[in-house]
């Protein structure tokens, strides 16, 4: 066992998992659990099959275009989210709690899967694990010590799997209508992220880039938020508000 090559895939893998989780976490407790879910294990299965298929030769494997496509395609989804959020909130203000709310009943109804959760999740979990395999191949293989390298990831996945596990019941006590603004900020952030990388744009701190995204579109949902407080919803004769299709 070499402890150097351990530890170095750890906290290089590390960082890949906390996104790969985040989005995870995040789609999970806007949209479905269950696809959220399936999603992200599905992602792990094709992983598993590259490595299996490909081995040493994922080093060569160009993550470029994979991230140009991923990363527009979640920046589409998150800037509709944020867009939703923006509204929603403007509309029927911050919900008390998840259970006084049913902002997306529309969206998926409860009887159908929802595979928009499904292919959010499989992307981020796909793309992230593909990047932490790259990691345990190079680091590993430049080394001679895969096998430590495989460990100090697998610890990676695991440890930081778990304490998305142990985190997820007190993201979920978040608003949903709050949480789909502010994971509209978190998916677009992604998507510029890696929408820019796979264009060849090198981001000042690298993945650290990423907290200043966020930062960035949630500042500008709230911004946008206050621009549209004035839209606020006619009490209809019941003393009920109707919700108007596009905030739906």
């Amino acid at each position: 066992m070499n402890v150097t090559v351990s530890v170095t895939t750890f906290l290089a893998a590390g960082i890949e998992v906390i996104e790969m989780v985040a989005i995870v976490v995040a789609v999970g407790a806007t949209r479905s659990w269950r696809a959220a879910l399936a999603g992200a294990g599905g992602g792990l299965l094709v992983l598993v099959a590259l490595i299996t298929a490909l081995g040493t030769a994922l080093r060569n494997v160009p993550l470029q275009p994979i991230r140009l496509v991923v990363g527009a395609l979640l920046l589409v989804f998150g800037l509709q989210w944020l867009r939703k959020g923006v509204l929603r909130v403007a509309a029927q203000g911050w919900a008390i709690g998840q259970g006084e709310e049913h902002v997306d009943d529309s969206d998926v109804p409860p009887d159908r899967f929802d595979w928009t959760g499904f292919v959010l999740s499989f992307k981020g979990v796909s793309l992230e694990g593909l990047e932490i395999a790259v990691i345990v191949v190079a680091v590993g293989g430049a080394a001679g010590a895969l096998g430590s390298a495989i460990v100090g990831a697998a610890a990676a996945v695991v440890v930081l799997a778990a304490v998305g596990a142990a985190t997820y019941r007190l993201i979920a006590r978040i608003p949903r209508r709050a949480l789909q603004l502010f994971v509209g900020a978190l998916l677009s952030a992604f998507g510029t992220f890696w929408a820019a990388q796979g264009v060849g744009v090198a981001w000042p701190g690298n993945d650290l880039a990423l907290v200043w995204f966020v930062v960035l579109y949630a500042a500008t949902g709230m911004a946008l938020l206050h621009l549209v407080r004035g839209w606020r919803l006619p009490a209809a004769p019941t003393g009920t508000a109707p919700v108007p299709e596009e905030i739906r």
